[in-house]
């Protein structure tokens, strides 16, 4: 690694640093001003505000910015160094264009790699206590509003509940149904079941169990004792889960999905899209980082202004192709993985093109 690929390299990380670290202020200082209403209210403690959520949502907002501000920061730092003829002195000294890269592919990598660590198991654990906060101080209080709510909480085994009271953890009009070779072999009902937080089980009151025999059934009826019972079905399940998936690790995410294709449940393209939106996000802060190299390196007449400003635009059409495809995939008219990773390669595609049209 030559002295130029090391002041390159530094000049990178520093002002991505700055770019976020600004940025991240302006967003936390104005989330306060929009939030304080709701804090004079709920009145949370200044230590919940500050350590809970602050803390917590400073590192979400410089994780979630970081290609954008790449981008920006890249075509902000080489426009600067283009104006001043640095590039030119670079490149006259021998070193090729795409030995110039480099140290970008370098930059980029490091922050990259930072934010598939952060985003994949740190960030997760972060979120935890800022989304408790937010529940809790800013939104209003959950409940579960759902009926007529159809399960398969493990093999062959189906669930059947007419509402759930989140406030007591309490299910109505309980139905667990068993089934072998598409037969119905042993159906229980219960008019209620209550989630024992201690044992970990739900307890069954006012029950009664049915063995359905090829030639005869045979019944059982509880109404006074409870049936205790360990299934795949918890209170977690009926929660809140608005932006849950932000509170989980990648391992995690992987077991929620196979949770609920498993039960053949709903509203798993969230949880897809987060997933592979982990992996696709630090191949975009090396994409970005290279497009932006390719915009600015030019000299330019007026200045670093008019690179700064395709810069923007370019980095503002990003942003309006993520949310399309991610809107459409959460809407099930797009494969997950085809949304997240379609940005990156429309704008791959766009840099490769630059690469061997723009005058350089």
């Amino acid at each position: 690694m030559t002295k130029i690929d090391r002041y390159l390299i530094k000049r990178f990380l520093t002002t991505y640093v700055f770019a976020v670290f600004i940025i991240v202020l302006v967003i936390l200082v104005i989330d306060f001003v929009e939030k304080n209403d709701d804090f004079m209210e709920t009145k949370p403690s200044n230590h919940a505000i500050f350590f809970d959520y602050y803390l917590n949502l400073a590192p979400y907002w410089a994780n979630y910015i970081s290609p954008l501000m790449i981008f920006i920061s890249t075509v902000f730092f080489t426009a600067k160094m283009a104006s001043h003829t640095e590039i030119i002195a670079i490149l006259g000294s021998g070193t090729s264009f795409r030995r110039l890269m480099l140290p970008y592919f370098i930059g980029s990598g490091i922050v990259a790699i930072y934010s598939f660590v952060m985003v994949g198991w740190f960030l997760p654990k972060a979120n935890v206590p800022r989304i408790e906060f937010e529940n809790k101080y800013i939104h209003n209080d959950f409940f579960f509003t759902g009926r007529d709510i159809h399960l398969a909480v493990q093999k062959n085994v189906y669930a059947y509940l007419s509402s759930y009271d989140n406030s007591s953890n309490t299910a109505y009009d309980f139905t667990l149904e068993k089934v072998e070779n598409n037969r119905l072999v042993e159906k229980l009902s219960a008019r209620r079941a209550t989630y024992d937080d201690s044992l970990k089980k739900w307890k069954l009151y006012d029950y009664n169990i049915r063995k359905i025999g090829i030639s005869k059934d045979e019944m059982t009826y509880e109404a006074i004792t409870p049936l205790d019972t360990s299934i795949k079905l918890y209170p977690s399940d009926f929660g809140n889960s608005k932006n849950r998936q932000e509170t989980m690790t990648i391992s995690q995410l992987e077991d929620y999905i196979d949770l609920i294709n498993s039960r053949g449940a709903e509203g798993v393209e969230t949880y897809k899209i987060e997933y592979y939106q982990r992996f696709a996000t630090p191949f975009a802060v090396i994409i970005l980082s290279i497009m932006g190299l390719i915009v600015s390196a030019r000299k330019a007449r007026g200045g670093v202004g008019l690179q700064i400003a395709i810069g923007f635009v370019l980095a503002f059409l990003y942003i309006i192709f993520y949310i399309l495809s991610k809107g459409i995939a959460e809407a099930g008219s797009m494969n997950p993985i085809l949304a997240v990773w379609l940005p990156n390669i429309v704008f791959s595609i766009i840099s490769v093109v630059m690469y061997f049209t723009v005058p350089r």
